[in-house]
Order: structure tokens, then C-alpha cells, then sequence
């Protein structure tokens, strides 16, 4: 069986850890957060897309966003499962909350984009709709976690649920090539370079950096409270006993 690193399975190495690692990704987030903008405001109107084009400096990061945290999911889920490792289990919960919010920017600001681009807000084709699946997962391991008052009974299902719902991200990734769909393939990242000019990718490029890094802050704050919580629940619990 493939060891696990003792940072996953030591709460007091994580909360060291976390308690200077979540301020500091913040602060890389606002600062690529504000360079992004910048960048993103003051680039010109695209010759197609216009001034329209801006959304797409917040939809992309957020699109990419929606499926980068899916997969720490599953990936904390599966060591929760296999090794009965606590804090993933912890990891796994806080990190719902942060992919559904991703997803669901994903599509209102794709949604944004689409109107005066397609000439309506949603179409059901393969991306969109694969999206919107990635959204309906997240809140259905949201309410599957709130519905189960044991903890363990709540993990192992939730687990499950996300590691059966992680079939869909090569789905939503291969969903341009798979069927006919209104989006684009792949523009930012593929071969033989972007599509993308300089000054549309470089904003896109740092928002998504500020994404990511807003993710690690929020994750761990998240996944520290969920210590807390769970530690203040067992205090209490050995309290009441006697």
C-alpha cells in the first residue's frame, strides 16, 4: 500500500502549518488579484468579442477553478476512504463549498458572455451541460455530508458520491472534442502555444494564479475550522460521559 505523507495524517503539522501558509496565500491572491484586473481592464476591446471579451478574464479561471478543486476533492476523498485519514475527510468537506462557488461563477459569467456572443444566456450542449452536472455533484455531496449525523457513515458515503462524481471531469474537459458544442477547444493552454494574444492572456493567466491562491487560503481556513469543530465535538462528547 502506497504511504501517505505524515503532513496529511498530522493535524498538528497541518494546523502549524496552515497558520502562516493561509495569510500568506491570501495576500499572493490579492496582489495577482489586482494586477489581473488591472491588466484585464485596460486591455483593449477584441476586434469580435468587443468589450464582452473582459468576462472572459473572470469565466476562464473560474472554469478551470471548478475542476482543479473537484480534483483535490476526490484526491482527499480517496485517502479518506482507503486510509481513514481524518484530516482528508476534513480537507475533502472544506473544499465543496469553494468548488460549487467556482462552478457556479463559472456559468453566470458564462452565461454573461454567451448572450451577446450566441445570442441567449444557456444552451445544452456538451460543456454546459456537463458544467451544470459539476454543480449538481457538488451540492449533492454538500447535502449528503448534512443529511448523515454520523461522522464516519457521513465520510464514507460522501467519499464514494465524489469519487463516482470525478467520472465527469474528463467529460467536461473532452466534451469540445467528444460532441458538437458551441465552445471553442482549448485556447489558453495547448499545442503550439495559445491562441490567446498577450494582452488577453496575461490577465487570464494571473486571475487564474489569484484564483488558485485564493483557493489555498480559503481551503485551509476552512479545513482549520473543520479541526476546531471536530475537536470541540469530541471535547464535548468526553465531557458528557464523565
Amino acid at each position: 500500500m502506497i504511504p501517505v505523507p505524515a503532513f496529511l495524517t498530522n493535524p498538528e503539522r497541518f494546523m502549524a502549518f496552515s497558520r502562516w501558509a493561509a495569510p500568506m496565500f491570501g495576500a499572493i491572491a490579492l496582489v495577482l488579484g489586482l494586477a489581473g484586473l488591472w491588466l484585464g481592464w485596460s486591455a483593449p476591446p477584441d476586434y469580435q468579442q468587443g468589450a464582452t471579451v473582459r468576462i472572459l478574464f473572470i469565466h476562464i479561471p473560474a472554469a478551470w477553478m471548478s475542476e482543479f478543486v473537484y480534483a483535490c476533492l476526490a484526491v482527499a476523498s480517496l485517502l479518506s476512504l482507503v486510509w481513514r485519514q481524518v484530516l482528508a475527510d476534513a480537507a475533502a468537506q472544506a473544499a465543496a463549498p469553494l468548488g460549487a462557488g467556482f462552478t457556479l461563477l463559472a456559468l453566470v459569467t458564462g452565461s454573461l458572455w454567451g448572450r451577446p456572443m450566441w445570442g441567449t444566456y444557456w444552451v445544452w450542449d456538451a460543456r454546459l451541460t456537463s458544467v451544470l452536472a459539476l454543480l449538481l455533484i457538488y451540492l449533492a455531496y454538500m447535502a449528503l455530508r448534512a443529511s448523515l449525523d454520523d461522522e464516519t457513515k457521513a465520510a464514507r458515503a460522501s467519499a464514494i458520491l465524489a469519487l463516482v462524481g470525478a467520472v465527469n471531469l474528463p467529460i467536461i474537459h473532452y466534451s469540445v472534442d467528444w460532441w458538437n458544442t458551441l465552445h471553442q477547444g482549448a485556447s489558453v493552454f495547448r499545442a503550439g502555444g495559445s491562441a490567446l494574444a498577450a494582452v488577453y492572456y496575461w490577465p487570464a493567466i494571473l486571475l487564474a494564479l489569484a484564483y488558485m491562491s485564493a483557493f489555498g487560503s480559503l481551503w485551509l481556513v476552512r479545513i482549520r475550522g473543520e479541526v476546531w469543530r471536530r475537536r470541540a465535538e469530541t471535547a464535548a462528547l468526553r465531557a458528557a460521559r464523565g
